[in-house]
């Protein structure tokens, strides 16, 4: 049984509800300690009219898109940084947005003449935060910096002794600088040490592997709780032992039970109890979700939500693409394993029960569901053309696709609150 959404309305309902599909990327912003500060919104307007430089049209898409969508799904509570071209700037349309949860991102195509400064003026008088995006040395958005609250530096647009200079310059008068094009650990550590206080790129996607391979303690309690769910035969009692030794498992599940995804009438109060009522396919699925939560609890929310994302798109798609038993929920779940357990994707797979198929695609090999997983990554990182070309070949209608892609952070952030 598939979990039902919190609106318990199908696909079809809620695709009537909306205007026509569009399609959201979210690019997580990190602080120093690799928290989640907010998220720059990427978005374009259906696949066959994919965004191609019309950056006006862009801006107002994501202004559309997120008014109806909520900015606390898209970003999860965090900030959500908009880019803004000068019309949407003069026209004051990003004032539709909360002030306490929106960044104006000046783009760097926006002249800095007096209307576009009255106009950051009039935002920045409001409560929003200002963020000058792409700069670099001699920028002629110069008037704009008295009222930028945060500078964004291209590490692919600067020397490192550029940026080093830009960061001494405007920290000096107190600006938050952010760096973006952070796709590696070495560029994190030399921009942190260079004093940027945020930093945008994936270098946190991938997995800092430890000296040797031996699994970490914690790590290795949540993979025994993946075990436990994914042997052919589930004992109820190794897993109510397992969630009874960890008390905020026990938390997790009567608060999941109690929630609105269940609707329950009568309140759970025992582990037992909570089990009973789950059935045996549902015990699964839970510890699964529960074990990649917990396992992400010191880790970027952003890798949790991620995967939880995933396994739900791959879910709610597997009917359309003749999955057959793949389980592409667990498949979902396990993709960033390797990263949140700073573990070889091998390791962690060792002792799991997944069907080959999926096993093969999350140790980077090719075979029929790769196409489903690399579509998923170019939604992330909002590879436009490449998800349309990708989805054709799937067979996959576009209304399809982002439905089951809304669906999923929906249901991501309410399964992980």
């Amino acid at each position: 049984m598939a979990f039902p959404l919190s609106s318990h309305r199908s696909v079809d309902d809620e695709a009537a509800a909306r205007p026509r599909s569009r399609f959201v990327a979210r690019q997580a912003i990190l602080t120093c300690d690799r928290k989640v500060f907010g998220y720059e919104l990427l978005f374009r307007e259906g696949m066959e009219n994919y965004f191609q430089g019309d950056s006006e049209v862009a801006s107002r898409s994501v202004l559309e898109s997120s008014t109806h969508m909520g900015l606390d799904i898209l970003c999860d509570g965090r900030r959500a940084f908009v880019n803004c071209t000068r019309a949407s700037l003069l026209n004051d349309s990003m004032t539709v947005l909360p002030a306490s949860q929106t960044v104006i991102e000046v783009l760097e195509t926006v002249p800095a003449d007096d209307m576009v400064v009255h106009a950051c003026r009039r935002l920045k008088d409001a409560g929003y935060l200002i963020a000058l995006d792409d700069f670099v040395v001699d920028d002629p958005r110069e008037r704009l910096i008295e009222l930028a609250d945060i500078i964004k530096v291209d590490l692919r647009l600067c020397t490192p002794q550029q940026s080093a200079g830009l960061v001494k310059k405007y920290k000096a008068v107190r600006r938050r600088m952010l760096a973006e094009k952070v796709e590696t650990l070495v560029e994190f550590n030399a921009a942190k040490k260079a004093g940027f206080l945020y930093f945008q790129g994936y270098f946190f996607r991938k997995p800092e592997m430890l000296a040797t391979s031996k699994i970490p303690t914690a790590g290795l309690s949540y993979l025994r709780m993946l075990q436990a769910a994914s042997r052919p035969e589930l004992n109820l009692d190794e897993v109510e032992r397992v969630i009874k030794t960890e008390v905020s498992l026990c938390y997790r599940l009567l608060r999941y039970l109690n929630s609105a995804v269940f609707a329950m009438s009568n309140d759970i109060h025992s582990v037992r109890h909570a089990l009973s009522l789950l059935g045996e396919r549902e015990v699964r699925r839970w510890v699964r979700l529960v074990a990649t939560i917990a396992a992400g609890q010191n880790k970027p929310s952003d890798l949790v939500l991620s995967a939880l994302v995933r396994a739900r798109f791959f879910e709610l798609l597997a009917p359309k693409l003749q999955a057959g038993n793949n389980d592409l929920f667990l498949m979902g779940l396990l993709s960033l394993m390797d990263v949140i357990l700073e573990i070889p994707m091998a390791i962690a797979l060792e002792n799991i029960s997944l069907d080959p198929d999926c096993k093969e695609v999350l140790l980077g090999k090719s075979n029929h569901l790769q196409p489903v997983f690399q579509l998923m990554l170019q939604l992330e990182s909002g590879e436009w053309k490449a998800a349309d070309e990708l989805a054709k070949k799937l067979r996959l209608a576009e209304g399809d696709v982002t439905e089951a892609h809304w669906q999923a952070m929906s249901w991501a952030k309410e399964v992980s609150a």
